[in-house]
């Protein structure tokens, strides 16, 4: 039985399949149901949409729980190091952010 059940996130950024440009994407729709294509009898699944172009476009994965409670945990580990890596390149000064005279100034 569908649950019919699906969670949107709100999002800002793009995406790109398989012979497509990249496209900007506002909203993730996520369920855990039957899948389309993947050979699973339930799957989690994530259309990436931009429903300010209409919400025509999308680029879906369809994965296992497991996978996707492993995605969770490598997303969460992926903000952190970066956090911490751009954290100490911004105290060691050698962070590209700031006006285009500062970053012109490092070259």
């Amino acid at each position: 039985m569908c649950s019919y059940i699906v969670e949107k996130a709100k999002l800002y950024g793009t995406a790109k399949g398989p012979g497509s440009e990249w496209m900007k994407v506002d909203t993730a729709n996520v369920y855990y149901d039957h899948p389309y294509e993947a050979q699973l009898d339930h799957a989690l699944c994530v259309d990436f949409i931009c429903e300010a172009d209409g919400g025509r476009e999308r680029v879906a994965i369809e994965i296992s729980r497991e996978s996707a409670l492993e995605l969770i945990e490598k997303i969460k580990a992926a903000l952190a190091s970066g956090d911490d890596a751009h954290g100490k390149a911004v105290d060691a000064k050698c962070s590209l952010a700031g006006s285009k005279t500062e970053v012109a100034a490092l070259f």
